[in-house]
């Protein structure tokens, strides 16, 4: 399973989830999927939303067992 701090780093930044999607290229639904750990990311979402906030991949984006 992936897990992610997408809606800390959002919170941390003022940032809505419609704004985040558009900087993206995405639904707003989706963020919301990927907050709530409904939907996984492609790696390219993943590095696209790292992008954004300026940070690694592994800082948003964790795999558990």
């Amino acid at each position: 399973m992936i897990e992610n701090r997408i809606k800390e780093f959002r919170a941390k930044s003022g940032m809505k989830q419609e704004e985040l999607a558009a900087k993206v290229g995405v639904r707003r639904e989706t963020i919301g999927n990927l907050e709530k750990g409904r939907y996984n990311p492609s790696l390219i979402l993943a590095w696209r939303i790292a992008a954004v906030f300026g940070v690694s991949i592994e800082e948003i984006f964790t795999v558990s067992e």
